[in-house]
């Protein structure tokens, strides 16, 4: 499906969508497409929903600004609030992944009067939207679990190492943390690898600069309540983010669905599917039948 073009918070997105009903908006992570969402988007539409997904800023046929500043998280999130604005959008369900998922806290806590409901994947909300804690906190307490975000922050040599071999650096990544090896097959894999040799990877590292601006930014929002209806994906083998991390997570989502998948690692709408549709869908409908 060919995406369209929608000026956004003064940049252009990339927008695929299908179906008619309710809207469910999908943002992807690193290094994602709105192609990750490729099995959601007709199954939900299928099931009447107006699925939704786009390039976020700095990937794919989106708009890719040139500073580290430009990829803020408040920025992320004004470009999913300015979608359902340019779309028509008053209400949305946000479904995440990786990064996605911190813009979708962010908008819930930010922007609750458009974010009807909440969807995670992976990644837990435990009174922190901003998504990790600053740079030294990682150095010094998670650099076992989070050594690569320190990695990237030295603005260059990421770019240089995925340049010198995009296919071994992007097939790292999947690969590293997937649980079946061959969930993505070589056409697959190739949409990634040619999207990001011809737009770079300055844009989808920006995140990753701005964690400590993130950080100072949101405190205000710290211990803040998620009060929309929330379901909250886990993946068994995800080796970064395993489902323990949502143990008591209910102390700040009251309103809490937690569905775990089996046999996934990190990149559970693609590596399952139908069991991510089937959760997704038992989701809405239940919430829609919630007086």
């Amino acid at each position: 499906m060919a995406p369209t073009i929608h000026v956004v918070n003064g940049i252009e997105l990339a927008v695929i969508e299908e179906g008619t009903g309710d809207a469910v908006v999908f943002i992807h992570g690193f290094p994602e497409l709105a192609y990750s969402w490729r099995y959601q988007i007709p199954a939900l539409a299928g099931a009447g929903y107006r699925a939704i997904a786009y390039d976020q800023r700095g990937y794919g046929d989106s708009s890719k600004p040139g500073t580290i500043e430009a990829y803020a998280l408040a920025d992320l999130v004004a470009d999913a609030i300015g979608l359902l604005d340019a779309l028509g959008i008053e209400r949305a369900t946000l479904v995440g992944h990786d990064w996605g998922s911190i813009v979708v806290w962010t908008a819930a806590l930010m922007h609750p009067d458009r974010v009807e409901r909440v969807v995670s994947l992976n990644v837990p909300y435990r009174g922190w939207c901003a998504g990790f804690p600053t740079i030294d906190f990682i150095r010094e307490h998670l650099a076992d679990r989070f050594g690569y975000v320190l990695s990237f922050q030295e603005p260059g040599v990421t770019e240089a190492a995925f340049e010198s071999d995009p296919d071994a650096w992007l097939h790292a990544i999947f690969m590293g943390i997937a649980a079946d090896k061959g969930f993505m097959t070589d056409d697959e894999f190739a949409v990634y690898r040619n999207a990001f040799v011809e737009g770079g990877i300055f844009g989808p590292l920006g995140p990753y600069r701005n964690i400590d601006a993130n950080a100072a930014t949101t405190e205000y929002l710290a211990n803040a309540p998620i009060t929309q209806p929330t379901l909250m994906i886990t993946a068994d083998r995800d080796p970064i983010l395993p489902p323990s991390l949502t143990d008591g997570m209910d102390r700040w989502v009251p309103d809490l669905t937690i569905a775990g998948i089996e046999q996934s690692g990190h990149w559970t709408q693609q590596e399952q599917p139908d069991r991510v549709n089937t959760a997704l869908v038992e989701f809405l409908r239940q919430e829609a039948a919630t007086p």
